[in-house]
């Protein structure tokens, strides 16, 4: 390699070399100095978490943190929230008229210039790490940068706070609501559960036995008076039997007492045994009063009876015969209204054990609806208690919350543009621009320049070789050529681009929208 016919070339080719790195370091310099200066102010946050142990009073708020300020993020970068935020703070109050922003484009600058950064929260070495919360803003003041972000930690705050008390109000008034719907079916079941122990209440399930044993009473009775009735016909055939033999009846019909009077004395010496063991209001306490009453009455009739006794049909005295068949018959009779009052009890009795199954299948049906609505109205009393307690617990701000670590103050310092970096930017550019110039300027030139290349192309060895040789007219020319194009980049370039940007249009918003297109931005 020909190092001192490379150096040559750079040297010649040096003037447009130098006009491109002043050209890159003036268009650098020019950027550097023209850009607005951006500052950033950051304030930071820090999630508590419940002041209560859980043990002892736990919120009813279940959401994840994360999830909860990815939550709060997006509430607060809606574009109703963002326009409201950017009218009331002025944020763009002082951009020209021409560069002004439709709502649509400040919604998207806004959401680029809002930064909300969580970290933390997952698990390093089986411990939990503490959600820190990062929100910046960028703005050409740094006094605006530093109320942006505070008004958007203030929207965080309030937006936490107002979704945890709406999530713990909710909750409240569901299981208030569930309770109070569960109390009136509880109510209506508990009403008609009454209305059909009312309606059946011969035929309910828990008085089954008792009046088993009582049909089973009055099947016994119905058999002693049918035993009874038997007796009292024999003695009737045989007291008549023994009249139209003898003509006399002797002492076949002579009673201490009727048999009315007896099965009194019998019912009331029952009466006596029952009221020691039952209650008044008892069914079977009841029944043996009505047959004690029906039986007063009637030995009460026989009595007056008595009193007129031997007076016939026309005034005339009955004969003993008459006397005893009368009594018999009385008695017979007497037997068999006792018969038709005991069937009627038995029919009762057995139809009333026969819808006894129905009416306990329908009130098991009740009981166990009442039973399942109780059990419910338990547990949503206890659900309502754990979320009074749960809402008392955010309203008092005692559950997790959102807490100011550091608030966002003014920067006295600009965070971009890096002005040194931008303009060694533009110098790195102009130095590429130079030496890449040269290089295609070579590999475009195939002229003869050295005695190799006369060699090479002739394949011929020349005794002499000669350069061209330049008048110092045509150096001077030269040179005062490239002079005039270093003035011009150097100090044209700059002073167009300051005419333009204070003159005709300012310059930022095309560099920003450059950077931005370019990655850089």
């Amino acid at each position: 390699m020909d190092i001192k016919f490379y150096l040559a070339v750079f040297w010649r080719r040096f003037p447009y070399f130098i006009i491109l790195v002043s050209l890159g370091t003036a268009a650098g310099l020019v950027v550097a100095l023209t850009m607005q200066p951006i500052y950033v102010a950051e304030a930071r946050l820090v999630v508590e978490q419940q002041q209560i142990p859980d043990d002892l009073a736990a919120s009813t708020v279940r959401t994840d943190a994360s999830e909860q300020l990815q939550i709060i993020r997006q509430r607060i970068l809606t574009r109703d929230n963002l326009l409201e935020m950017a009218n009331r703070l002025g944020i763009y109050r002082d951009v020209a008229p021409e560069d002004r922003l439709t709502p649509d484009e400040r919604v998207q600058d806004l959401r680029q210039r809002i930064n909300i950064i969580t970290t933390g929260g997952s698990l390093v070495r089986g411990q939990a790490t503490a959600i820190i919360v990062r929100v910046n803003f960028d703005a050409p003041s740094a006094q605006m940068a530093a109320a942006v972000t505070n008004e958007v930690v203030t929207l965080i705050l309030q937006e936490n706070v107002e979704m945890r008390t709406t999530v713990s109000g909710q909750t409240l008034e569901f299981f208030s609501q569930e309770t109070e719907q569960l109390e009136q079916e509880l109510s209506q079941i508990s009403a008609e559960m009454l209305a059909f122990q009312e309606a059946n209440l011969d035929a309910l399930p828990d008085s089954l036995d008792f009046r088993r044993a009582q049909q089973a009473a009055e099947q016994e009775r119905l058999l002693e008076l049918e035993r009874d009735r038997s007796q009292l016909r024999d003695r009737r055939d045989r007291l008549v039997d023994l009249f139209e033999q003898t003509g006399e009846v002797g002492l076949v019909g002579a009673v201490a007492r009727t048999a009315e009077e007896a099965e009194l004395q019998d019912l009331q010496d029952e009466l006596t045994r029952s009221s020691a063991v039952l209650s008044a209001g008892n069914p079977r306490i009841s029944i043996l009063r009505a047959q004690i009453a029906a039986l007063e009455q009637i030995v009460s009739e026989q009595q007056a009876a008595a009193s007129s006794a031997g007076v016939g049909e026309e005034g005339a005295p009955l004969t003993p015969f008459e006397l005893q068949l009368a009594d018999l018959d009385g008695q017979i009779a007497f037997i068999d209204e006792q018969k038709t009052l005991i069937q009627t009890n038995l029919d009762r009795l057995s139809a009333s054990i026969a819808a006894t199954p129905g009416n306990a299948l329908t009130l098991a049906t009740l009981e166990r609806n009442f039973d399942n609505l109780r059990a419910q109205y338990d547990r949503a009393v206890q659900n309502r208690a754990a979320a009074e307690v749960g809402d008392t617990i955010e309203a008092l701000s005692k559950g997790q919350r959102i807490a100011v670590l550091e608030q966002a103050i003014a920067p006295t310092n600009p965070s971009r543009p890096n002005r040194r970096r931008i303009a060694a930017m533009g110098v790195a550019g102009g130095l590429a621009m130079g030496f890449g110039l040269i290089i295609l300027l070579e590999l475009l030139n195939s002229a003869v320049r050295r005695p190799a290349d006369v060699i090479n192309g002739l394949q011929i060895t020349p005794i002499m070789t000669m350069p061209y040789i330049r008048t110092k007219g045509q150096i001077w020319r030269r040179r005062l050529l490239i002079l005039a194009v270093l003035l011009a980049v150097l100090v044209g370039l700059p002073a167009a681009l300051w005419y333009i940007n204070e003159n005709i249009r300012p310059l930022q918003p095309i560099f920003d929208e450059v950077l931005r297109r370019a990655g850089l931005g």
